[in-house]
C-alpha cells in the first residue's frame, strides 16, 4: 500500500504541473507591451498584452499609473479593453499591435503547447491504468510522457520569447517597453514540476526499488 501511495503522490505532483500548464496556455498575460505614457496624449495611454491565442489592447488613464513608471501600464489597471483571437490557424493572418506584426513562430509555440498537453493526457492515462490494473509497466511510458511534456512546455516558452523579440524588431515606429507577465511564470513552473513528476515515476519504476511492495505481492499471491 505504501508503494501505491507513492504513485499517487507523484501523480499529484504531475497534476499540479498539468493545472499550471492549462492556466498558462489558456490566459493571455504572457507578455505586456507598453509605449511611453506621454506617447499619445496627456490623459490616456494604450497598453497591450497577449498570449498564444488571444491579444488585448487596453486604454488606461495616465492618472492611474504610478508616477515613477515611464511606460503605460500595468495591464491590470482599470480601463477599456478590446480583445481579439489570433487567426494563425484559421485564415493564416498575422496580428498587428502598435504597427508591429506577430511572427509565425508564435503559432509554433502554440503547437508545442498543444502537443505537450496531449502528452500530459497520455501520461495521466498510463498512471490511471497503473493504479487501476496494478501493472507497474505503465509507469515507464508515463514518466516519458511527463518529462517530454515538461521539456516541450519550456521549449514553448523559449519559442514564444523569440517571437516577442521578432515582433519588437518588425517595426520601430512606436517605441515599446515589454515585460513577461504571470502566465509565463505559470508555464515556467509547470515545465519544472512536470519534469520532476516524470523523474519521480522513473524512480518508482526502477526494478531494484525497495518501495515495490504493493503490486508484486498481489501478483505472487495470485
Amino acid at each position: 500500500f505504501v508503494f501505491c501511495h507513492q504513485i499517487k503522490l507523484a501523480f499529484f505532483v504531475a497534476i499540479v504541473g498539468v493545472v499550471l500548464t492549462v492556466l498558462g496556455v489558456g490566459t493571455e498575460f504572457w507578455v505586456e507591451l507598453a509605449p511611453p505614457k506621454s506617447f499619445y496624449n496627456n490623459q490616456t495611454c494604450l497598453t497591450a498584452h497577449y498570449g498564444l491565442w488571444k491579444g488585448c489592447t487596453k486604454t488606461l488613464w495616465v492618472a492611474d499609473i504610478d508616477p515613477e513608471r515611464e511606460s503605460c501600464g500595468p495591464a491590470e489597471l482599470p480601463g477599456e479593453s478590446n480583445c481579439t483571437y489570433f487567426k494563425f490557424f484559421t485564415t493564416g493572418e498575422n496580428a498587428v499591435m502598435f504597427q508591429k506584426t506577430t511572427q509565425k513562430s508564435e503559432s509554433s509555440a502554440a503547437m508545442l503547447a498543444m502537443f505537450s498537453l496531449f502528452l500530459m493526457v497520455m501520461g495521466a492515462i498510463c498512471i490511471t491504468m497503473s493504479l487501476s490494473k496494478e501493472i507497474l509497466f505503465f509507469l515507464k511510458p508515463a514518466s516519458v510522457c511527463f518529462i517530454l511534456s515538461g521539456i516541450l512546455v519550456l521549449l514553448c516558452l523559449v519559442v514564444f520569447h523569440q517571437s516577442v523579440l521578432a515582433l519588437l524588431a518588425s517595426d520601430h515606429t512606436v517605441p515599446l517597453h515589454h515585460e513577461l507577465s504571470w502566465s509565463v511564470s505559470c508555464i515556467g513552473c509547470a515545465g519544472a514540476v512536470l519534469i520532476i513528476g516524470g523523474i519521480l515515476f522513473v524512480l518508482l519504476a526502477l526494478p531494484y526499488s525497495p518501495w515495490q511492495r504493493c503490486l508484486p505481492q498481489k501478483d505472487s499471491s495470485s
